[in-house]
């Protein structure tokens, strides 16, 4: 991909490459790089909902931000139907898994809150009915701006289309807990421009979602993360020398791969309050590896930047392969160029044994790492499964150089402030 000189004056980057030899290095099952086994008899938030994608508040450098002491988390949510004819088998029972495949389509912003960073209390939707213009509210960021508990919440408004967006609002405190108000007004940012990225109308499967927004710690700019895919129609694109790497004799051949076209994209704001965007190439580029880059966001570690975003099996090339989970990359600057952690870029994948425990993973600058549970076989031979649709375990790792490590395991969905607010 070619970069484009940007009218606001950033320097043009080439995107960095994840390549399908950095990918023949992923392995699963190694233990460094492997989240510890989820019980089937995890603990569920509520019986009333599903949640999934969780997005703790933080400030715009990311540190997990309290408010007066109450930890918030927003949550992609959406309502359980066990009594609901559309959800029954023949037999009347409730088919858990079928609406648990359903929830995207019905997929709504809610909060939650805490005194202790785990035990988290349902709060409510976060915007009422029709305030969204569109069907579905996806995963984003909410952003803690100030001592008098404004809130930017960015994220994603899909169907029709996929735009990113942004709703502003406040968090009130009492002793008692917290609530939101005044997520009234949302307002589109920007969407695919089909010459960077690709729209809906290049390809049917395309992905254009999960905001991310920060501040550069060197050059103090307000730039924004998203999940894209390599602008183009489907299947037009090249999978040349530069995206298959330097891989061993007999692995030249890239098969279909060149449907795979995921990309981290990063844009620019052209003022400080993050309401005019301008996009930049990407990032980082997986053309021929996989699919899907999503959730992308960084953890700023000894003046690196350290860049995550989760992917899954079933969205690799043929050819390679890797567990569902997070993956990384570091650079010495905001442009890189990136080059894959531990060599192929898997920082935590699902044990084979359970390759659906967890998803969605955020990476916290603390080192914690929070994700919520798909699916845990109940029995030996995994033909039997239960549905989470909740907080998994959070765990520990620890960033050095180029190099994680898996180092600690801690309760379902702790996920404790890194500082705390006291509203004004």
């Amino acid at each position: 991909m070619k970069s484009t000189p940007s009218k606001f004056g950033k320097t043009p980057h080439q995107p960095s490459l994840w390549t399908r030899a950095d990918a023949l290095k992923v392995h699963a099952d190694d233990p460094t790089t492997t989240q510890p086994l989820v019980s089937a008899n995890f603990p569920v938030l509520s019986d009333e909902v599903f949640i999934w994608d969780t997005m703790p508040l933080r400030d715009i450098d990311g540190n997990i931000t309290s408010v007066d002491g109450w930890s918030v988390i927003f949550t992609l949510t959406a309502d359980r139907h066990p009594n609901d004819p559309q959800y029954l088998d023949q037999n009347g029972n409730y088919d858990v898994i079928r609406d648990w495949n359903d929830r995207h389509g019905r997929a709504k912003m809610y909060y939650w809150f805490s005194r202790t960073g785990k035990d988290w209390k349902l709060g409510g939707r976060v915007m009422a009915e029709g305030v969204s213009p569109t069907v579905r509210e996806w995963a984003g960021t909410p952003i803690l701006l100030n001592e008098q508990g404004e809130v930017d919440l960015y994220y994603t408004a899909v169907t029709p289309g996929a735009t990113i967006v942004k709703v502003r609002g406040r968090v009130v405190t009492t002793e008692h807990g917290v609530s939101l108000v005044g997520f009234e007004k949302v307002k589109p940012l920007f969407e695919a421009d089909g010459k960077m990225y690709q729209t809906e109308a290049q390809n049917a499967f395309w992905g254009f979602r999960d905001p991310w927004p920060f501040r550069d710690p060197k050059d103090g700019k307000l730039y924004m993360l998203f999940e894209g895919n390599v602008a183009g129609e489907r299947g037009s694109h090249k999978v040349g020398k530069a995206e298959i790497g330097d891989v061993p004799p007999g692995y030249e051949d890239v098969g279909n791969s060149r449907f795979q076209t995921a990309c981290v994209g990063i844009a620019v704001a052209r003022d400080e309050d993050g309401d005019d965007w301008e996009m930049l190439p990407p990032l980082l580029t997986a053309v021929g590896v996989n699919d899907q880059t999503e959730r992308p966001h960084f953890v700023f570690q000894d003046g690196k930047y350290y860049l995550f975003t989760i992917s899954h099996t079933f969205t690799y090339a043929d050819g390679v392969t890797g567990p569902d989970g997070v993956y990384g990359f570091v650079a010495d600057s905001l442009f890189g160029p990136y080059v894959p952690l531990n060599g192929s870029g898997l920082v935590l994948g699902n044990p084979s044994s359970q390759p659906f425990q967890t998803y969605s993973h955020c990476v916290m600058p603390n080192g914690l790492v929070t994700s919520f549970i798909d699916s845990v076989p109940t029995d030996g031979t995994g033909t039997q499964i239960r549905i989470g649709g909740t907080e998994a375990p959070t765990v520990g790792i620890k960033i050095k150089g180029q190099q994680t490590f898996v180092v600690a395991e801690y309760d379902y969905g702790y996920i404790p402030p890194m500082l705390d607010v006291t509203l004004k």
